[in-house]
């Protein structure tokens, strides 16, 4: 992706001072849009190329647009893929509202069209899998981009295809559909011209999918599979789109079948998620994890030699441009000091979001380690609460053990002792016979010598 990947990081821009105009130096113009430019820029502090995208905002006010970027830098400011234009930074100034994304020097795709690039099947097909996951991820963001065309799609300095521009996207509420007539006419899908028809109720994310096909139809052909103009008619647009597509003869099979999958008018018989588009013959065999990565190698690579932008936006910009940016802070600086007394804050849009990704990646990666340190207390605290309901098991003392066991063995000697005496003693039972008087007999008449008679014996009780 030339100088920037989202994935960077620096440390001398995690500081507390916003970022501003001044923290960039302007090196080139390379794009223009109906009220907006975009020039490559260089970080002062650390060098690293960017993509300034600046917006009038009295052009903005003049046409109603303006919320159109506070929208845009909104949903930017929430979204992050490798194939996307990553915002990095938001700020404004008296005069502009600026954007600061992702440099990718390969041009978009409509300036490799005009220039006669021929796409090879396999190019269409990996384009239209790393656009695929754009979408998909989109999708789980519920926005609709509404506005795919070659115009926003822009390839890094190795051939990867990244999404940009989302002026007229929108997030959606959870179940909701879309119903503004919204994009480009020739990348426009039938239910959007139908819901302004007023013949179905709305619109979703299979939208994006269509404007999808018709990209990558007109990649390999060089032009669109129907004949659509800004100006043509609704009711025509509706006929048009009904008809069948022609597809030259010399595709393959396998890649028509992709392109009618994309092409079907009705939203719910058309590919609109990743694994749809896995199982078509022709990406079957695509390993998606490795073109998320971007470890599947670009046929087409764009020059290098060149910028691949039109050369006159440069000129356009030094001669024609009225307020150019590269004079804009000492023209800044008068005005300023014209407007002394006045709070220069009070010209500003308040709805417009400061953005620094910067800051937002370090206060995510500083959740994290809270939400971790909460995770650990938590699960001490539970082992802690575990181990305290466990029985006390106290390691006896030796000395008492012994004593404990020489009492034992005594104790259990003497019963051993008793059980012989008693097993050897007569108990002898004095109380009266019935058969006999109550006189108690001498001892010394008995005639057995020591003892009683047989009779008078009682079992020992046991």
């Amino acid at each position: 992706m030339g100088a920037n990947t989202s994935s960077r990081s620096d440390a001398s821009l995690l500081g507390n001072d916003e970022v501003n105009f001044d923290h960039f130096q302007i090196l080139r113009a390379i794009g223009k849009g109906s009220f907006g430019k975009v020039c490559i820029v260089q970080k002062r502090d650390n060098g690293i190329l960017y993509a300034m995208k600046y917006v009038s905002r009295s052009a903005c006010e003049l046409r109603g647009a303006l919320g159109g970027v506070i929208k845009e830098v909104e949903l930017l400011s929430s979204l992050e893929h490798p194939f996307l234009v990553n915002l990095w930074f938001s700020f404004q100034d008296e005069e502009d509202l600026f954007m600061v994304c992702d440099l990718l020097t390969g041009g978009d795709l409509r300036y490799h069209l005009q220039n006669r690039v021929e796409f090879s099947e396999q190019s269409v097909a990996l384009l239209v899998c790393e656009l695929g996951s754009a979408l998909e991820y989109l999708q789980t963001q519920r926005v609709v981009h509404r506005d795919i065309k070659p115009d926003n799609i822009l390839l890094d300095d190795a051939g990867h295809a990244h999404l940009t521009d989302f002026n007229i996207a929108t997030r959606l509420q959870k179940d909701a559909l879309a119903c503004s007539m919204s994009g480009t006419k020739p990348y426009m899908a039938p239910e959007v011209f139908l819901c302004a028809l007023d013949e179905v109720a709305g619109y979703s994310y299979p939208v994006d999918w269509w404007s999808l096909g018709v990209v990558a139809y007109e990649m390999r052909a060089n032009t669109r599979p129907f004949v659509v103009h800004s100006n043509t008619p609704l009711a025509e647009i509706k006929n048009i789109l009904n008809t069948p597509v022609h597809y030259p003869r010399y595709w393959t099979s396998n890649f028509v079948d992709l392109l009618q999958k994309l092409l079907s008018p009705y939203p719910g018989a058309r590919i609109s998620t990743q694994q749809e588009l896995h199982q078509t013959p022709l990406l079957r065999n695509i390993d998606f994890q490795q073109v998320l990565d971007k470890k599947t190698k670009p046929i087409f690579k764009p020059p290098e030699d060149h910028l691949n932008c039109d050369p006159c936006l440069e000129l356009e910009e030094m001669i024609v441009e009225t307020r150019p940016l590269h004079k804009k802070k000492k023209r800044l600086a008068k005005q300023r000091s014209a407007q002394r007394d006045s709070d220069p804050e009070t010209a500003l849009v308040k709805e417009f979001i400061v953005y620094n990704r910067y800051k937002e990646l370090k206060r995510k990666a500083m959740e994290q380690k809270e939400n971790d340190w909460q995770r650990e207390l938590e699960f001490a605290m539970a082992n802690s609460i575990v181990n305290s309901l466990a029985p006390i098991q106290e390691k006896p003392n030796p000395s008492i053990v012994q004593a404990a066991d020489g009492a034992a063995s005594s104790s259990t000697g003497a019963k051993g002792a008793a059980c012989k005496d008693s097993e050897s003693i007569e108990f002898i039972d004095r109380t009266p016979s019935p058969q006999t008087t109550t006189t108690v007999p001498d001892p010394a008449l008995n005639p057995q010598k020591g003892g009683c008679t047989t009779s008078d014996k009682a079992t020992s009780p046991q």
